[in-house]
């Protein structure tokens, strides 16, 4: 390994992502909690069952209130935080109709593990997807055909392959994100050569996103992930069926008061933030820039760091526009980079309007016209797709 490669190897690893893995975690998630959690596992392990019987909440209110503070280390924390989502999320729409109060023996040990991990207490990408996965064979890659979800809602293979293709992408970024530091490096170097180099490497890793979102349809139905997978997922902000948020029973620092945080959504991820970051892209100032900054909050806050680290570094856009007309290749590269993130978007606006929009609305609970992060997400794709048009370079 090269001593650059070693020093941006380190440099990742300060911010919690791996040089291969990208955002996902350098280790296998925790499949089980100590058995002191042992209620939480056998509830969550049932869980599918107990969704299609119609029994899950008062399986929930029947838990016991257990000690947070017996959890020890981050995998621990980020294994009850995965397992307080789905039992918080079931309980709030596992039965008709939807309700408003998560019971207090859920709702006070799922705000201090918020709490510990930095992020809302409330199902997001990082319990959702980065920390929900295995793979069968530990000497194969991370990739579709050799991994598999920890815990489901009401399970099936749609439900299944619908997010194991974003913990397919974000393997597939591993190698980008290092690629973008390392452009970067090459920009405080005035090394034009090695900048264009890199920006190949960054787009040979949105092409391989990019062909793994595309396989999304092989086994993810518009009609079953909208009736099936998607409700579980809302959040209470700006979700019509909770005008109000949701109350969290027992949580003292809430003082009674509802609270409203936005649902799980891909655009949790933090990929396509950091790469426009890195990029140089800069949205106008309007609702979709203050929707996508306030997202960051539900990031692991390593990773939102590293997203305004990399927006501080030497940019990469600035250098392009100064050297493209005298370093052959370079604007190439650049917008090689920038048409493949737009691709990517439009493949997910295809996807918004076959799975979500074209789809029957039945209940307020599942709106057709907002995301499960609470913005109207057809009007903010197309227009973020035009944005980036803008900032290729002739």
């Amino acid at each position: 390994m090269s001593t650059t490669s070693s020093r941006t190897d380190a440099l990742l690893q300060q911010y919690d992502i791996d040089p291969e893995r990208g955002f996902l975690p350098p280790v296998e998630p925790l499949v089980c909690l100590p058995r002191a959690f042992a209620a939480w596992e056998n509830l969550v392990r049932e869980m599918p069952k107990l969704l299609a019987a119609g029994r899950i909440r008062q399986e929930i209110k029947d838990l016991p209130l257990l000690d947070h503070t017996l959890l020890e280390g981050e995998d621990q924390i980020n294994r009850a935080m995965l397992l307080l989502s789905y039992l918080g999320a079931s309980y709030i729409y596992g039965e008709k109709p939807v309700v408003n109060v998560i019971p207090a023996n859920v709702a006070i040990p799922w705000f201090y593990v918020a709490q510990s991990l930095g992020r809302p207490p409330v199902l997001s990408y990082a319990s959702h997807a980065l920390y929900n996965w295995r793979r069968f064979d530990l000497n194969a890659p991370i990739e579709l055909g050799n991994i598999a979800r920890l815990e489901n809602f009401l399970g099936g293979v749609d439900e299944d392959w619908f997010v194991l293709v974003h913990v397919a992408i974000e393997a597939r970024a591993g190698k980008g994100i290092k690629a973008i530091v390392e452009a970067q490096d090459a920009v405080t170097d005035k090394d034009a050569e090695t900048v264009i180099a890199k920006l190949y490497e960054v787009a040979a890793s949105l092409k391989s996103m990019l062909a793994t979102l595309t396989r999304m349809p092989e086994k993810c139905d518009p009609y079953i992930y909208y009736h099936r997978v998607r409700p579980y997922i809302f959040g209470w902000k700006d979700n019509p069926a909770f005008p109000e948020g949701v109350y969290y029973e027992g949580v003292e620092a809430y003082q009674g008061k509802p609270q409203a945080f936005r649902g799980e959504t891909g655009a949790q991820s933090s990929i396509i933030p950091l790469l426009d970051n890195a990029l140089g892209i800069v949205y106008e100032n309007n609702p979709l820039l203050e929707h996508l900054i306030a997202l960051r909050e539900y990031m692991p806050p390593k990773h939102r760091d590293f997203i305004l680290f990399m927006e501080a570094r030497p940019s990469i856009r600035v250098f392009v526009l100064r050297h493209s007309a005298t370093v052959p290749g370079l604007a190439d590269a650049y917008n090689e980079c920038l048409t493949l993130i737009s691709r990517f978007r439009s493949k997910h606006l295809e996807y918004a309007g076959t799975y979500i929009h074209a789809q029957s609305q039945r209940e307020k609970s599942n709106p057709i016209e907002v995301g499960t992060g609470g913005t109207p997400f057809m009007k903010y794709l197309k227009q973020h797709e035009r944005e980036m048009q803008a900032y290729l370079v002739d």
